[in-house]
């Protein structure tokens, strides 16, 4: 049974990182004003605004903000800036033992996927759902509601129409994953991802179509596609492809990894870097419903 963060609250402290991509204050603008409206008292991380050519400060930097607002008995909840690249540079040194005994929520994904994979293994819920850079997004509303409701309220149900592609069935099982090129990454280190009997998300941005077929080949070798209780592919955006053309589109080139597969199946649902990421607590125990005319993915009963 995963540990679930204490639900959030009007006046509750929180913190805000950047533990990846730089970034700056202008882009943090619409973040301050969403927090000043839930009501929430921001700390800012001592490096939120610092550089370091592409990061957001040095390793060392990042890495003692981080640990600050995990040692931090006022700190609730813990939202990432903005993703990237970074997190697996300092997640090794990252010391999660007041974590465990007081578990706070961390919001987050793309790059911060390495963060909820660590956090998993240690048997404590996680957020992968918007972060303060997309605030100020333009169709992001429904995001943004969905964040709130989970941290706020702690519920999750959602409805989607069905994918043409899907597979259906249904199932029970704790939620894991998130960023295919993080997911594939965690591979043969301490963090590396545990899908057995699980329903393994999975979304990704601007990679070659030859690539995202490598990073699925690499979990399929290494058994991870084997024992899952079901699917949930979010947005594949900005795929690429070579000058000699691969020849699939990219969910004909997933499916193909899932064949022989008897697990329900989503595509395309709301999940990855399009403006609709619906909220969804990594580590918790849903019910995955893959209909023929919808989709359902609400809190196990």
């Amino acid at each position: 049974m995963q540990k679930q963060p204490e639900l959030l609250s009007k006046g509750d402290k929180v913190g805000i990182i950047a533990p990846s991509r730089v970034i700056t204050e202008e882009q943090m603008a619409k973040a301050f004003e969403v927090f000043d409206e839930w009501e929430l008292e921001v700390i800012k991380g001592e490096s939120l605004f610092a550089k370091e050519g592409y990061f957001a400060g040095t390793d060392s930097q990042r890495r003692a903000d981080l640990q600050r607002m995990i040692d931090d008995p006022e700190i609730k909840a813990i939202f990432c800036a903005r993703g990237g690249y970074g997190m697996t540079r300092i997640i090794d040194q990252i010391d999660l033992t007041n974590f465990i005994k007081r578990p706070k929520w961390v919001i987050g994904f793309s790059d911060i996927t390495a963060l909820h994979l660590a956090l998993n293994r240690k048997g404590i819920e996680s957020v992968h759902g918007l972060m303060p850079v997309q605030y100020d997004y333009m169709g992001v509303e429904e995001s943004l509601a969905s964040l709130r409701q989970l941290l706020f309220e702690g519920t999750v149900r959602y409805e989607v129409a069905s994918d043409a592609n899907n597979r259906h069935g249904e199932c029970t099982a704790e939620v894991v994953g998130g960023n295919l090129s993080l997911v594939a990454e965690s591979l043969g280190t301490s963090t590396e991802i545990d899908a057995a009997g699980k329903i393994l998300i999975l979304e990704e941005i601007d990679e070659y179509l030859y690539k995202i077929d490598r990073m699925f080949m690499q979990l399929r070798r290494s058994g991870k596609l084997e024992s899952l209780a079901g699917v949930i592919i979010g947005d594949f955006s900005q795929m690429k492809d070579t000058q000699i053309p691969f020849g699939k589109s990219v969910f004909d080139l997933i499916a193909a990894h899932f064949e022989g597969l008897e697990i329900p199946i989503a595509y395309n649902f709301p999940v990855g870097h399009e403006a609709r990421n619906l909220a969804i607590p990594i580590g918790r125990k849903m019910k995955l419903e893959v209909l023929k005319d919808v989709v359902r993915l609400s809190d196990a009963v």
